[in-house]
């Protein structure tokens, strides 16, 4: 049909955290939910999987964007810009992205703070 019904899982160092709603029929997808997660000190990771929700079978991975404590550390100031999803499975091929604002906001007690936006996706 030319459309997905998009939604996406957060996951922690592989634990999926969050499931968004899924959005019907579109190709450019507007969520407006905002979650709150603490992360431990020692996480490696935060993925975004992009899925197409799919009624008759098994839900289709679109392609995940990946931030790690790696990017965090070369981006001190924060990152905004287009990251383009990467693929999960290597027989499938992956377009599209999603535009992230990322950044380490003040600590609270012994804890830095992380906020991930994501503004938009294509």
């Amino acid at each position: 049909t030319g459309s997905s019904d998009p939604y996406c899982i957060v996951k922690i160092d592989d634990e999926a955290i969050i499931r968004t709603a899924t959005v019907w029929k579109t190709l450019s997808p507007f969520w407006g939910e905002e979650y709150q997660v603490h992360l431990q000190p020692t996480f490696h990771s935060v993925s975004i999987y992009v899925m197409d929700e799919d009624a008759l079978s098994r839900d289709d991975v679109i392609g995940k964007v990946c931030i790690t404590r790696d990017m965090l550390a070369e981006h001190p100031k924060g990152y905004s810009g287009w990251v383009s999803l990467s693929e999960v499975d290597p027989d499938e091929e992956v377009q599209g992205e999603i535009h992230l604002r990322v950044g380490v906001l003040g600590s609270q007690g012994s804890r830095r703070l992380l906020r991930c936006t994501v503004l938009e996706a294509r």
